[in-house]
């Protein structure tokens, strides 16, 4: 019903939400409350309210639900070939590139080399870790033994990573196609 104020989860999720692609887009310094406030409308007394522990917080809140979809688009490509699920995180990251115009890229690589909490960068580390388990687990499912599949997730998190911050520089899909092109020949010697 129009009229009605948001219900407190609600505002929480959006204030994640728009944290999570401010991070994305701007890089943890310039991921302010205020940014956030204007992004997402949501009133000044939600801030304390929803993250009584400051940015740092918001910001972890945000890198979880960035890490939480990740993780869930990985759990559907359980079963695939080794070359599907490359092509899924390729196909991720173009996603993004396309969908922003170059403007987002990773919330997690943009913590990582901006954070100077400890919390902030363990936190980081154990999201690529888990992405990394992840990709793993599918590529030992898809026929690679154990330490090439650990290799293998770990080159393309990497790789893909960092495509992702040259075709935004370049503001051009070209690096993530060639990169994706490596990848997806290494994928296929199952």
């Amino acid at each position: 019903m129009s009229g009605e104020l948001p219900v407190a989860g609600e505002v929480r999720g959006k204030m994640v939400e728009g944290a999570a692609l401010l991070l994305a887009k701007q890089g943890l310094q310039a991921t302010s409350f205020s940014e956030v406030l204007k992004a997402t409308g949501a009133p000044r007394g939600s801030i304390y309210h929803h993250f009584p522990e400051g940015k740092d917080q918001l910001v972890d809140a945000a890198l979880d639900l960035v890490a939480a979809r990740m993780l869930d688009g990985l759990a559907q490509q359980a079963g695939r070939s080794a070359e599907e699920v490359t092509a899924y995180v390729i196909g991720a990251w173009r996603f993004v590139l396309e969908r922003s115009g170059f403007a987002a890229g990773c919330a997690v690589l943009a913590v990582t080399v901006a954070a100077d909490s400890p919390e902030l960068l363990q936190r980081a580390a154990a999201i690529f870790r888990a992405w990394r388990e992840r990709l793993t687990g599918l590529y030992v499912r898809a026929g690679f033994d154990e330490a090439r599949a650990a290799r293998f997730a770990a080159a393309v998190i990497a790789a893909t990573e960092g495509a992702v911050v040259m075709c935004r520089a370049e503001r051009s899909l070209e690096p993530l196609e060639l990169v994706g092109e490596t990848l997806l020949e290494q994928a296929r010697r199952t």
